[in-house]
């Protein structure tokens, strides 16, 4: 399995990025997906999360409103659009599969029930 994330850069305060990750290796179709972050000298932390049909899809408080997580599965591809971005949204954003297919495991936030993981992309952030 390989998860290829991009799309990440610098940017000022109130931009916009939209991270992509693309999926090999894998029934894409078939697993939820989710994005977390990494900030330096903290733990990786649970953003968005959305279930393998597109139709569900979760967020983390901190950016609910100002991200959207989309996926579209005849390209193996999914996608955080970033708005309103802020300092504290800097870190390094990883694209995670779930761990099982056809589950709703993503639904718990925890990094436990992704099992594929990308090399993650860096979002910087300028006030």
């Amino acid at each position: 399995v390989q998860l290829q994330a991009s799309g990440g850069g610098s940017v000022q305060a109130g931009g916009s990025l939209r991270l992509s990750c693309a999926a090999s290796g894998l029934s894409f179709s078939a697993y939820g997906m989710g994005w977390f972050r990494q900030a330096p000298g903290k733990e990786r932390y649970f953003v968005a999360a959305i279930s393998w049909t597109g139709g569900s899809t979760a967020y983390a408080d901190s950016v609910k409103g100002r991200f959207t997580i989309s996926r579209d599965n005849a390209k193996n591809t999914v996608y955080l659009q970033m708005n309103s971005l802020k300092p504290e949204d800097t870190a390094v954003y990883y694209c995670a599969a779930d761990r099982s297919t056809y589950t709703d495991t993503w639904r718990t936030r925890h990094e436990a029930a992704f099992g594929s993981w990308g090399q993650g992309t860096q979002v910087t952030v300028s006030s």
